[in-house]
């Protein structure tokens, strides 16, 4: 089963993705993630992105297919979780065209949805495993009390620079205007599902489950 997970920054969409990659066996596509391991991978491809990259450039729609392309092939995972790709109408087209390539469908595109409100208190709350990337908030999910993470054992913790009220309305502006209209798009082809973001983490998990497999 392939998925997207769609919403607006601070929805949830890495946690729930890491809970489907543990539960489910499936490989979670992160375009940061894929342009810094193939970055320093040295194949032909990784060289491509470490040029551009090092221009100080965006990198195209074109490569980070190719990346993809890789990972689809190359991977004996259960099924894949697209995260941060697509986020154009332009893009979401090169992936379809890029599954119909290899053989594969894109079975569900979940979109979490949180109001704008709760995402600025969830948002300025957050913070994260150094080590590990676990995410914690300050209201539903504190760091515990020993000051060490419940995954790996971390003592070390950080919020992002742009954690805060003014940068997240500013990325919550860009998403209504670019990724935002992907919804109608899978809406229109049939995959979309809607999700409320806002409850506890299982019960969210719960949710999504029962979409994925309804």
């Amino acid at each position: 089963m392939n998925i997207i997970l769609i919403g607006p920054p601070g929805a949830g969409k890495g946690t729930q993705a890491r809970i489907l990659v543990e539960e489910r066996g499936m490989e979670q596509l992160s375009t940061g993630d894929m342009l810094r391991e193939a970055k320093d991978s040295g194949t032909e491809m990784g060289n491509k992105v470490a040029e551009v990259m090092a221009r100080g450039e965006l990198v195209t729609d074109e490569i980070v297919i190719g990346l993809i392309r890789e990972k689809l092939t190359g991977s004996d995972a259960t099924g894949f979780i697209f995260d941060g790709f697509p986020r154009t109408l332009k893009q979401a087209d090169a992936l379809n065209d890029l599954l119909a390539e290899v053989g594969q469908t894109l079975d569900r595109v979940v979109e979490l949805r949180v109001e704008d409100e709760a995402l600025v208190k969830r948002i300025t709350a957050r913070s994260t495993c150094g080590s590990c990337g676990e995410v914690y908030n300050d209201i539903t999910k504190p760091i515990p009390a020993d000051g060490t993470c419940v995954k790996c054992g971390g003592t070390e913790f950080k919020r992002r620079a742009d954690d805060n009220e003014e940068s997240l309305r500013t990325r919550l502006m860009a998403y209504y205007k670019q990724t935002a209209p992907l919804i109608g798009y899978y809406y229109h082809a049939g995959n979309h599902c809607r999700v409320d973001g806002l409850g506890e983490i299982d019960a969210i998990k719960a949710a999504i489950a029962e979409k994925l497999d309804g």
